[in-house]
């Protein structure tokens, strides 16, 4: 396993749509392509594989977007690099400012991000 075992999911939102994601309540999202930026230090390809099943108890806030109707995660990277470094490359707009990022401590604003249509 890689020191570091960082995941993005290419995501489409088919319809502009509103979702309440835990603390954040309700939060807007565009239509168009997003990107989400997450790690896990155990059971990597479990976690991958839970994101992209539709029936999940609803613990991260990624899992309040995916399980909305009209979102469907497009495509998947694996790196084997820090989450932090791979997000702060990414270009795109912070979605939702702490978006993913409750453990973040290096300033990347939120590890969802949207990319446009």
């Amino acid at each position: 396993m890689a020191p570091h075992c960082t995941y993005q999911l290419l995501i489409e939102v088919v319809r502009p749509l509103t979702v309440p994601v835990g603390r954040f309540g309700p939060c807007r999202f565009a239509a168009g392509r997003y990107v989400y930026t997450g790690s896990a230090k155990r059971n990597f390809e479990a976690r991958i594989t839970r994101h992209l099943g539709r029936e999940k108890k609803l613990r991260w806030h990624i899992d309040y977007l995916l399980a909305a109707a009209g979102v469907a995660v497009v495509g998947v990277r694996r790196y084997g690099e820090e989450e932090c470094d791979i997000n702060q490359r990414m270009p795109g707009a912070i979605a939702v400012p702490g978006f993913g990022a409750s453990d973040c401590r290096h300033g990347c604003g939120g590890h969802l991000k949207y990319l446009g249509k």
